[in-house]
């Protein structure tokens, strides 16, 4: 059972947030419009006004609806959101997508966001990773490390779950966003990484959604699709008539077998191989 959580702890660890934002003074966000770096755009913006800009990575493997959700958000904040090119599926070591993937599309990203920071005038660069990730293969931290890159949420001390409760207190709609990752993170390792593959991935995940299903990943794996439905939902994804409608999106998208996971969706799956 899990503990309850403590609104005055809470507080007092968003109070140590906003300090530590404030003190650094004009800064970037790496603002995916996910509920962590959504929290930390809207904490940013709220410790430093105008001198916080939540930038987004314009690229192929971030779904449209995410940098829809992102804008939106940024609108109803009232925060400077923008977008910035990257271009890491120009890079060979991201495409042949081995186990530092993650690692090449961060330093990509902080190294484009670097840019315009020297451009700028801006000293700091701040992300979303929270307490939880840091027990979690996450190869894309390795890069923060590199181009010093802050994690102002894991120095507050912050959890996922407590994010979500202070965004939820702060009256803020992302608090309760399902888990988003980039879409190359749906492709084995192994598997090279290309546009299109990442762009079938987003044309099924659209139709899924449709069919109303929250919590859900699709899974390339060539010829195979591998479905991941969130365990509460997943009764309802395992009947006749959705086989029929699963069936119906992906074999116009290419897939010669369709299958849903029987273990449910759980994040990080596509990792397990790496164990092994």
């Amino acid at each position: 059972m899990e503990r309850e959580l403590e609104p005055a702890v809470l507080r007092a660890k968003q109070d140590a947030l906003l300090a530590d934002l404030a003190g650094l003074g004009p800064l970037i966000v790496a603002y995916s419009g996910g509920t962590d770096s959504a929290y930390l755009a809207w904490a940013a913006h709220r410790a430093l006004g105008e001198a916080a800009v939540a930038i987004t990575a314009d690229s192929a493997s971030i779904p449209e609806s995410h940098k829809r959700d992102a804008e939106a958000f940024a609108r109803e904040q009232g925060f400077r959101h923008e977008y910035v090119g990257t271009n890491e599926f120009e890079n060979p070591d991201y495409v042949k997508n081995d186990k530092d993937r993650c690692f090449h599309c961060k330093d990509e990203l902080f190294r484009v966001l670097e840019a315009v920071g020297q451009q700028r005038g801006i000293e700091h660069i701040v992300y979303g990773v929270n307490v939880d990730d840091l027990g979690d293969y996450r190869p894309g931290q390795k890069a923060a490390v590199r181009h010093g890159v802050r994690a102002p949420l894991v120095d507050a001390g912050l959890t996922k779950r407590e994010i979500r409760e202070l965004s939820r207190m702060a009256g803020l709609s992302s608090w309760d966003r399902p888990a988003a990752a980039c879409l190359s993170s749906r492709i084995p390792y192994g598997t090279p990484v290309t546009k299109e593959t990442v762009k079938t991935v987003e044309r099924g995940e659209e139709e899924i959604k449709a069919l109303g299903f929250r919590q859900f990943r699709v899974r390339y794996h060539g010829e195979l699709v591998r479905i991941e439905i969130a365990r509460d939902e997943l009764a309802r994804a395992l009947t006749l008539e959705m086989a029929e409608a699963f069936t119906a999106i992906f074999k116009p998208l290419g897939f010669l077998y369709v299958t849903v996971d029987l273990e449910g969706y759980r994040q990080g799956s596509l990792n397990a191989a790496l164990k092994k």
